[in-house]
């Protein structure tokens, strides 16, 4: 899903990947208190778990899957789809002490059999996004937001500026960060 359903005033920050550990981002998730959804690769949490063990423990951050290797997923075969989502929420439960409840299929790419495998691995709902604030060489127009909506970012050396960009643009439209998950099972889609 792109969108949450929801009468709430809310909107939903989700941050993908992980290779850049930015610690301006990582104070502003903390001490602004934003609840947000980090859908993790394994391989790039694990050379600094703390980073985002951190923001799990004194933030409101939950750690979700994002696959082992950021493949399309519609591409790869049973087994394939296997090791990619089950693997990563395997690595993700040791490292977390937590098994991910959701997925965010790389590149948004969903079919049948994504869900299927998604859902053989104990994923309750599949997310992709309403608007991407990421900057890739250059900053995209800010969209206005609306209740409901996903904002996805990812861990670059921008992260810290647009998140920013992103609160900004929630405060504007009169929303508020919430945490996905709980709209989710309110919404029956998780």
């Amino acid at each position: 899903m792109a969108h949450v359903p929801t009468q709430e005033k809310v909107v939903f920050i989700t941050i993908d990947d992980g290779w850049n550990h930015d610690p301006e981002a990582a104070r502003i998730l903390l001490e602004k208190r934003v609840p947000v959804s980090l859908f993790l690769l394994p391989g790039a949490t694990s050379y600094d778990t703390g980073y985002f063990t951190r923001l799990v423990e004194e933030g409101r951050a939950s750690v979700e899957n994002h696959t082992v290797n950021h493949p399309d997923l519609t591409t790869l075969d049973a087994v394939g789809k296997d090791a990619e989502v089950c693997g990563a929420g395997e690595r993700i439960e040791a490292g977390f002490g937590r098994a991910p409840k959701l997925l965010r299929p790389p590149y948004g790419a969903v079919n049948d059999e994504v869900r299927l495998a998604a859902k053989a691995c104990g994923v309750k709902a599949l997310v992709t996004w309403t608007h991407d604030f990421t900057t890739w060489g250059e900053t995209p127009p800010t969209p206005r937001l609306q209740a409901g909506d996903i904002v996805l970012l990812h861990f670059t050396p921008t992260l810290a500026a647009d998140l920013e960009r992103a609160l900004g643009a929630a405060r504007a439209a009169g929303l508020k960060p919430a945490a996905l998950m709980p709209h989710l099972k309110a919404a029956g889609l998780a």
